[in-house]
């Protein structure tokens, strides 16, 4: 087994895997890697019923988090009502400049990314490309942010469409 190797999670504790959403890590185990023991942590993700492997010592280059606190969350909701900047018109660019949001898996950054698409869907109809990219945001947003405040899916879809809806 690789040496020295810290793990930053714990078995059961729940995570947050940019772009997937928030998985329980059921257990972490070493597993043999073209001829390497590695210590991998073996994530369950409800949102798409999937186990994915994260090589312990990869974890934080690949954005795996905790779930942020509910003052972070309370934050990302305040985001929601805040005056949103307006966006690119290309629509190209402004996906291009969503998908990287995303990708750093931040709240923050995602709730951001919810507001922008969510008001610009209110001037035009998003592309397809782009309306999959809100869902999908949503869904994130939605996710951690009941995990983090112990409210149901629901009710917190329900508190972000109010205060995407009180301009």
């Amino acid at each position: 087994m690789e040496k020295n190797v810290k793990t930053l999670f714990k078995a059961k504790q729940e995570v947050v895997y940019p772009t997937q959403g928030v998985g329980r890590v059921e257990k972490i185990e070493e597993k043999e890697f073209k001829g390497k023991k590695i210590l991998y942590y073996e994530i369950y993700l409800e949102v798409s019923d999937m186990t994915v492997m994260v090589p312990v010592d990869k974890a934080v280059e690949l954005g795996l988090r905790a779930i942020v606190s509910p003052a972070e969350s309370k934050k990302a909701l305040e985001i929601i009502t805040k005056e949103y900047e307006p966006v690119p018109t290309d629509w190209k660019m402004r996906y291009q400049m969503n998908v990287d949001l995303l990708k750093k898996g931040d709240v923050t950054d995602i709730a951001t990314v919810v507001t922008t698409l969510y008001h610009r869907s209110k001037i035009k109809e998003l592309p397809i490309l782009e309306r999959k990219l809100y869902d999908s945001a949503l869904k994130l947003l939605i996710d951690e942010i009941s995990f983090s405040l112990g409210k149901s899916k629901d009710d917190v879809e329900q508190l972000i469409f109010s205060k995407l809806e009180s301009e």
